[in-house]
C-alpha cells in the first residue's frame, strides 16, 4: 500500500515538475511557516576548565559479567513526546527530570526504530529542529523524510524536501530501500535536483563520505591519499567528518589517521561532535590507550562527552569486561557537564561486585565520585548491590562493601541490617555475621534486637540449631533477657520440628533458671506437648513447674491425654501435685483424670490412682458416684452376658 501511494505521489510530482522548478521562490515561501518556529539559536553552554584524566591503561577480561543495558534514553524520549499538547518548556522540564540529553545519536535511534509511532517521530524531530537544530544531520533529515513518505504525510513530505534542498542535503537511496522503492528513488532524485545545477552542496553527504572512504581504503596512507582527498574540493562539515569516522568502525586506526590529518591539513577544525565520533570508534579493548588519549584531548579542548556516546561506550566496556575502563569513563563523565544519571552509579557497583575478584578500589572510586557530585547513596543502591552479590555467592564479602559505602556517608536502614544479618546467617557465614553485628553496633545505628533475631532466624532456616543457640546466648548477653522472647520461641519451634525437644528443654531451663527469661505461654505449651509426645514426662513436669513459678496457668490437656494412655498411678499423683503450689490440687483435675482413665479402658490404673489420692478425694461424693456408676455399668454388662 505504501509503495502504491508513493508511486502515485511521484507521478503527481512528475506532472508538476516544471512548475516546481520554475516557481521555486513560491515553494520556499510556502515552507516558511513550516520552518520559522523551528530555527532557533542554541543557548551558549558553560565551558568547564580543561581536565586531563590520569589513566592507567589496563583491563582484565575477568572483571565483569555480561549485563543488562543502562536505562534506554530513547524510550524516555519517545515517552515524553507520546502525549500531545505539551509546550516546548514543559517538554524540556520533562527531559531534564528524566536526565535525558538530546544528542545526534539519540535522535537517530528514535527515528531508526521501526516501532516508533510516526506522530511521535514528527514531534521529536520538530522539537529538536526548533531547540537544538545542530543535533540534526543529513541522515536525520533522510530518516524523517522516509517516515513522512511512508506514512501518507504528503504536504509535510514535500515541505521536508524543500528544507533539505535549502540546507544542501541530498536524498539518500537508503531512505526508501526498506519499502522496495529503489527505482522510484531515482525519479525522486531527478525531481530533487531541479534548479540545483552548479551547486556544490547538492551532493549528498553520504556520497562524499563514500568517496572519502574509498580513497582511504584503496591504499596505504601517504602523500597520494592526501592529494586525492584535497582534490575532492569538499567543504568538510561536522556531520561529514563524523560519518567518515564512523565508517571506519572496523578499522579504527584508519579513522584515527584521517582524524589527525583532516585538522593538521587545515581543512577542518575538530569540534565536540567529531571528537565524540572518534572516541566512539576507539572504544575497544585493543584501542584503550588511544581512546583515552582522544578523550583527554577533547576535555582539554573544552568539549564535552555526549551523553548518548557515554552510554554506548559504557555498555561496550561492560560487555567487553573492561570494568576498570568503565569506572574511568564514569569518573570522567561525572566531572563534565553531561553527568551520568544516578542509575549509572548502581549499574557500575553491581558490575564491580559480580567480577571474579572483588576490586574494592574500583568500588570506592565510584562511591567517592558519586558523593563528590552532591549525591547520596540510599538503601536502593545497597539493596541492588546485595542482590547482585547474592546471585554470584559473594554475600560473605558484604562487610567490605558496607565499609566503603559508610566512607561515602551511607549507613543501611534497620530493614537492610536485618536482611543482611539473615542472609549471612542463612548462608553459613558465621564470622562475617558476627563482624557485621559488631560493625553495626559500633556505628551506633544498629537496630540490635531485630538484627539479632534476623541472624538467629537465618540459622533456623538452615536448621543449624547449634549456631542458632550460640547466637541466641550472645544476644541475651548483649541485649538482655526481655528482648529475647521471640527468638527463643522461634528456636524452640525449630528444635521441636526437628525432633530435638530435649535440646529445646535444656535451652529453656538454662535461660529461665540462669538468665531470668520469662518465655511466652505459647512457647511453654508447645514444648510441653512435644516432650510428652516423646514420652519425656519428667521434663514436661519440670516445664509445668517453671510455668507455675512464673504465674502461668498449668497446661493440663496434653498431660491428661498422656497419663490416660501410658501414665502410671505414681505419674498421675506427681502430676496432680504439680498443678498447685500452695493449696491442695483441685477436685476437678482428679475427676478429669479418672474419666480419662475410664474412657481409655484402664479401670485398674484408675483404681490404683484412687488408692493413692488424698482422703478428701477418696471420700468426695463426685468421685464416689463416678466409680459407682462405672461399677454398676460393669455389673449390668456382666449380667447381660450371663443371660
Amino acid at each position: 500500500m505504501r509503495i502504491q501511494w508513493l508511486r502515485l505521489l511521484l507521478l503527481r510530482c512528475h506532472h508538476t515538475q516544471s512548475q516546481f522548478c520554475i516557481s521555486r521562490q513560491s515553494q520556499v515561501n510556502s515552507l516558511r511557516a513550516f520552518t520559522s518556529s523551528f530555527l532557533c539559536s542554541r543557548e551558549p553552554q558553560v565551558i568547564p576548565r580543561p581536565f586531563i584524566l590520569i589513566h592507567h591503561f589496563s583491563s582484565s577480561s575477568e572483571l565483569a559479567e555480561e549485563s543488562k543495558s543502562t536505562p534506554d534514553q530513547a524510550v524516555l524520549l519517545t515517552d515524553t513526546f507520546a502525549k500531545t499538547g505539551k509546550s516546548s518548556e514543559e517538554i524540556k522540564i520533562d527531559l531534564d527530570a528524566n536526565n535525558v540529553g538530546i544528542t545526534h545519536d539519540l535522535v537517530m535511534s528514535v527515528l531508526e526504530n521501526s516501532s516508533t509511532d510516526p506522530d511521535v517521530a514528527k514531534r521529536v524531530f520538530h522539537w529538536v529542529l526548533e531547540s537544538e537544530s545542530e543535533k540534526l544531520s543529513s541522515k536525520s533529515y533522510n530518516l524523517m523524510l522516509g517516515i513522512l513518505g511512508c506514512n501518507g504525510f504528503v504536504n509535510e513530505f514535500w515541505d521536508m524536501i524543500g528544507i533539505m534542498k535549502q540546507k544542501g542535503y541530498g536524498v539518500s537511496k537508503g531512505t526508501f530501500n526498506k519499502t522496495g522503492l529503489r527505482d522510484e528513488v531515482d525519479k525522486l532524485k531527478k525531481l530533487y535536483s531541479c534548479g540545483s545545477a552548479g551547486s556544490k552542496s547538492s551532493n549528498a553527504e553520504e556520497e562524499v563520505c563514500r568517496r572519502v572512504c574509498n580513497i582511504v581504503n584503496q591504499e596505504v596512507w601517504g602523500d597520494d591519499v592526501e592529494k586525492q582527498l584535497r582534490e575532492l574540493n569538499v567543504e568538510f562539515s561536522s556531520n561529514l567528518v563524523s560519518e567518515v569516522l564512523e565508517s571506519f568502525e572496523v578499522e579504527p586506526n584508519k579513522g584515527l589517521i584521517f582524524f589527525r590529518w583532516i585538522e593538521e591539513s587545515g581543512l577542518f577544525k575538530h569540534d565536540e561532535q567529531t571528537f565524540n565520533a572518534m572516541a566512539r570508534v576507539l572504544a575497544r579493548e585493543d584501542y584503550s590507550e588511544k581512546f583515552w588519549r582522544i578523550v583527554n584531548e577533547m576535555r582539554g579542548a573544552e568539549y564535552e562527552m555526549e551523553k548518548a556516546m557515554y552510554i554506548k561506550v559504557l555498555q561496550q566496556f561492560v560487555k567487553s569486561k573492561m570494568i576498570k575502563d568503565a569506572v574511568d569513563l564514569y569518573e570522567f563523565a561525572m566531572i563534565g557537564e553531561n553527568k551520568p544519571s544516578v542509575h549509572d552509579c548502581t549499574f557500575l557497583l553491581k558490575k564491580i561486585v559480580v567480577s571474579k575478584e572483588l576490586d574494592m578500589n574500583l568500588f570506592s572510586r565510584v562511591v567517592s565520585v558519586f558523593k563528590a557530585n552532591g549525591n547520596m547513596l540510599t538503601d536502593a543502591n545497597l539493596d541492588a548491590v546485595l542482590k547482585s552479590m547474592t546471585s554470584v555467592g559473594k554475600i560473605g564479602e558484604c562487610n567490605k562493601i558496607l565499609k566503603a559505602m559508610k566512607e561515602g556517608g551511607y549507613l543501611p536502614s534497620g530493614y537492610l541490617q536485618n536482611k543482611i544479618a539473615f542472609q549471612l546467617s542463612s548462608g553459613g557465614k558465621t564470622e562475617e555475621a558476627l563482624e557485621f553485628m559488631d560493625n553495626m553496633e559500633a556505628s551506633g545505628t544498629a537496630d540490635n534486637y531485630k538484627s539479632w533475631v534476623s541472624s538467629i532466624e537465618g540459622y533456623c532456616v538452615t536448621r543449624d540449631l547449634d549456631k542458632a543457640s550460640d547466637r541466641f546466648r550472645k544476644m541475651v548477653e548483649k541485649e538482655g533477657a526481655s528482648s529475647a522472647l521471640y527468638a527463643l520461641d522461634m528456636l524452640v519451634s525449630t528444635y521441636c520440628r526437628k525432633n530435638r525437644a530435649m535440646d529445646a528443654f535444656k535451652l529453656v531451663s538454662e535461660m529461665v533458671n540462669a538468665k531470668g527469661l520469662r518465655p511466652w505461654h505459647s512457647t511453654y505449651k508447645e514444648l510441653t506437648s512435644k516432650l510428652l509426645a516423646r514420652k519425656r514426662f519428667g521434663e514436661a513436669l519440670d516445664i509445668m513447674n517453671l510455668m507455675k513459678n512464673q504465674g502461668y496457668p498449668p497446661y493440663l490437656n496434653p498431660f491428661i491425654e498422656y497419663l490416660s494412655k501410658v501414665g502410671s498411678a505414681d505419674d498421675a499423683v506427681a502430676f496432680s501435685k504439680a498443678t498447685s503450689v500452695k493449696s491442695l490440687p483441685s477436685t476437678s483435675i482428679f475427676l478429669r483424670l479418672f474419666e480419662a482413665y475410664f474412657k481409655a479402658g484402664r479401670q485398674s490404673e484408675a483404681q490404683d490412682f484412687l488408692s493413692k489420692c488424698p482422703r478428701y478425694i477418696r471420700n468426695h461424693a463426685d468421685v464416689l458416684n463416678l466409680f459407682c456408676s462405672i461399677k454398676s455399668g460393669d455389673a449390668a454388662e456382666t449380667a447381660a452376658v450371663a443371660a
